[in-house]
């Protein structure tokens, strides 16, 4: 009846249950919160059935923050390991659940902690940047939600019943083959990408129709803001590239469930076509990633400069190259399968030509704040630290372009120093300089500036400390997914180093989390009386009352140059139709959120084999796919008065707090 489900399912290491009871508390502790404050109507009415893009924004954050824990502690736990594990030592976890801690991190951190800032900052920033009261697919957008969160939550339902893949974070064959790992791990890590890639492609399609056909009047495709070009570009690649990750998985769960050999040698099929197919997926997904962090510093940089961007077109141009050369560069991820020396070569041209773009935008930044009045403010101090790591990060990729290079370092901490400086370096620290940047446009208040600088000075300290290490052992041999190693390897000294900085990075995390609480508590204090624009902004978002209300826009604006509210300010831009109306928005619906439990139910199903589960709540999605596409859109109806009304309510609330 519960197919392969046994309570052998529920007996881990003393590590991993320390983890599981630490979840089960903070679990217990919140719902006991909640049922205190008897806020579950609140939560049903105001956040769980929402099709609201803001408030499905800000679950997206609040999902991202609880799977970053889980990632960082997988990343503090792989640290401590190779810390301790050396001669006779063999630390503190086994070789087997190291591989699936290795697996797990990578996984959290990709899918669930890279894609969920991404659409996050999508539903928040996208809508109000072109003018527009919603997005074009309300229902769609919260169905892509719900299936992220479901497979984030399944993910850390591998957590306490099973375990999780040990195969990697990509999983390639044949080690992920069901000869190889046949326990439910590799299932695991199916069901929950799979999930999660289906709603971040439906999600894709709905900011993609969102640019296209939702921008205010007059602006047209060279007067979007950069960060509404950097989404543009994304949303492309995520349209492209995710269905190859979608018929990859779909292909290996074949082989997996109904033994068939599209990535089985020995059957006829290939496993260097799973290689091929997944890095076609996965280097477009490295800047699906990125795309949106450029757009981000491209918003902070000319506010905190009080300049124009420098190079508007060029930057454009540059978005666009990075966007197309994406999906030609992939096999550089495998320069050593032995493909011929006319192969490697277009591919190393390919990874060189697509550093040349990517500098455009440094410069473009860098003249951007020549002769400006440069503030110094934390969203500005993440910029310079995503300057120096990124170009480190950077011109290490380059280096890695090379085949030869490549050969030696293949597999080694090199490349994980270099991914590591792209991904934190780059987009994590885009990420807390978006954090700070927009923050006071959906709470009222801005975050503790001294708190924010304390954390970034850690970050910046402790990234440089945990990650320059590993070039040196990447070079020394040191290969990546290593849990012991021998005393006179005369490693040890730089993994101590290496585990130093990632106390450092604790201690930067810690101070955040803090710091928002402090924040919030101290709100009063800290308040926006400027009416939403506490940074002197040049976009659209800054124009509206914070936070802001449901329709966003109670007039929509019209634009006609690259910085409307800039121009507002001095008197220059166009003036908008005068007088409120009536604004019909869509009402919210519990079918996306009954999609994702039900799909959670499946892949779990699936995983263990528990095939009539797996039938029923399949049967369920049916159904409510029917309920929803049979019936008709409701929207509610808010007046003219009730606007108006709204409205003056805003702006006394901005001026009394």
């Amino acid at each position: 009846m519960f197919g392969r489900l046994t309570l052998n399912a529920l007996n881990h290491e003393t590590s991993q249950n320390i983890a599981v009871g630490s979840m089960y508390v903070t679990g217990l502790l919140l719902i006991g919160l909640i049922f205190y404050l008897r806020r579950w109507k609140w939560l049903w009415d105001e956040w769980l059935t929402s099709v609201d893009p803001k408030r499905i924004g800000i679950m997206y954050i609040v999902v991202v923050l609880i799977m970053f824990l889980k990632g960082f502690a997988d990343a503090s736990m792989m640290r401590l390991q190779q810390a301790m594990a050396v001669g006779d030592s063999h630390g503190f976890i086994s070789a087997t659940h190291f591989q699936e801690v290795f697996s797990a991190h990578g996984t959290t951190m990709i899918f669930f902690v890279a894609m969920g800032v991404i659409f996050g900052l999508m539903n928040l920033i996208v809508p109000l940047q072109i003018g527009a009261r919603d997005v074009a697919y309300p229902f769609l957008n919260a169905l892509g939600f719900w299936l992220f969160a479901s497979g984030a939550f399944l993910t850390l339902i591998s957590l306490a019943v099973g375990k999780f893949s040990a195969t990697g974070w990509l999983a390639y064959p044949p080690l992920s083959g069901i000869e190889y790992s046949p326990g439910e791990g590799v299932d695991y890590w199916i069901w929950s990408v799979q999930i999660a890639g289906i709603g971040s492609t439906l999600s894709g399609i709905n900011f993609l129709v969102t640019i296209l056909k939702m921008r205010c009047p007059g602006m047209t495709f060279m007067k979007m803001p950069i960060f509404i070009w950097s989404v543009l570009c994304a949303v492309v690649l995520i349209i492209f590239a995710f269905p190859i990750l979608t018929a990859t998985l779909f292909m290996l769960t074949l082989d997996r469930y109904l033994g068939m050999h599209f990535f089985t040698a020995g059957g006829g099929g290939n496993p260097m076509m799973y290689v091929n197919l997944i890095w076609a997926w996965g280097h477009p997904e490295v800047y699906i990633l990125i795309l949106p962090a450029f757009g981000v510093f491209s918003e902070i940089v000319p506010t905190f400069s009080e300049k124009r961007l420098f190079g508007y077109f060029s930057m454009v141009i540059a978005l666009v190259l990075i966007a197309f050369l994406s999906f030609v560069v992939w096999l550089h991820h495998f320069f050593t399968m032995g493909a011929s020396p006319g192969v490697n070569a277009f591919f190393g041209v390919m990874t060189m030509l697509i550093a040349i773009p990517t500098g455009v935008k440094i410069f473009n930044w860098l003249f951007t704040k020549f002769r400006g009045r440069v503030h110094f403010t934390s969203p500005m101090l993440w910029f310079f630290a995503f300057l120096l790591n990124f170009s480190v990060g950077g011109m290490t990729g380059v280096l890695l372009s090379s085949p030869p290079v490549d050969y030696q370092v293949h597999n080694s901490l090199f490349l994980i120093a270099h991914f590591h400086g792209m991904v934190i370096g780059g987009f994590l620290f885009a990420f807390f300089a978006a954090f700070t940047y927009w923050f006071p446009k959906y709470t009222g208040f801005v975050l503790d500036e001294r708190l924010n600088r304390h954390a970034f000075w850690c970050w910046l300290s402790g990234f440089l400390i945990a990650f320059m290490p590993l070039y040196m052992l990447g070079f020394m041999g040191a290969t990546r997914r290593l849990d012991h190693y021998d005393a006179s390897t005369g490693w040890h000294p730089l993994f101590i180093l290496a585990g130093i900085g990632a106390v450092i990075i604790f201690i930067g995390a810690s101070i955040q989390f803090f710091g928002l609480f402090w924040s919030i508590y101290h709100r009063k204090q800290n308040w926006d009386h400027t009416g939403g624009d506490p940074w002197n902004g040049r976009t659209l978002e800054w124009s509206i009352p914070s936070p802001p209300p449901i329709y966003n826009f109670a007039i929509i604006p019209t634009v006609d140059q690259i910085d409307p509210f800039w121009a507002l300010k001095k008197g220059q831009a166009p003036i908008s139709k005068e007088g409120y109306e009536d604004i019909h928005l869509p009402k919210n619906t519990p079918i996306a959120l009954f999609l994702g439990i039900l799909t959670l139910v499946f892949g779990f199903a699936m995983t263990w084999h528990i095939f009539w589960l797996a039938i029923l709540s399949f049967i369920g999605v049916i159904t409510c796919l029917i309920v929803r596409l049979s019936g008709e859109d409701e929207h509610e109806l808010i007046s003219a008065a009730q606007v108006k009304e709204i409205e003056a309510d805003c702006l006394r609330r901005s001026q009394i707090v």
